[in-house]
């Protein structure tokens, strides 16, 4: 079997600085996002799936984007850091959310991972990442935290 090459630098634990920022690519929510989500869910709540509804029967004037498909966005595996940890990611321990504003259909969302702390645990190490969401006018829509399992340079103790 043919051995695969890194398409990035490979970095480990000592590798991560506090403070480093990776992007996430944008997106524009559409009708699309709204029922794939649903569909792989099963939340077909009509918040999310009924225009009428939102816009009649809640504070909204519109479909509100599920929360959870807004955190998805923010990932390990969609950001410019993903490619990085291919040869050291160990295991993604913990993701938490809290949702500020609603994003709705036609926004387009800008996510953002920074690195908010480390912790050194021998052979391998905690990664600590601060996750935020904007939207098109610059809102914060969704903060929250993930928590990575990263290997230690091998011989580094």
């Amino acid at each position: 079997m043919r051995e695969r090459e890194p398409t990035a630098e490979q970095w480990y634990f000592e590798d991560i600085e506090i403070g480093e920022s990776f992007d996430i690519p944008s997106k524009t929510m559409t009708d699309t996002h709204f029922v794939l989500f649903s569909g792989l869910t099963g939340d077909h709540h009509p918040i999310h799936m009924d225009e009428h509804y939102a816009a009649e029967e809640t504070d909204f004037e519109s479909r509100v984007a599920h929360g959870t498909m807004i955190s998805m966005f923010t990932v390990t595996g969609a950001s410019s850091l993903s490619e990085h940890l291919h040869e050291s990611s160990i295991a993604f321990l913990e993701h938490t959310n809290r949702f500020v504003a609603p994003v709705f259909e036609g926004d387009t969302i800008y996510p953002t991972l920074t690195v908010a702390d480390t912790e050194d645990k021998g052979e391998k190490g905690l990664v600590v990442l601060e996750s935020e969401v904007f939207n098109q006018d610059d809102e914060l829509v969704l903060e929250g935290e993930l928590k990575l399992l990263v290997k230690a340079r091998e011989g580094d103790e």
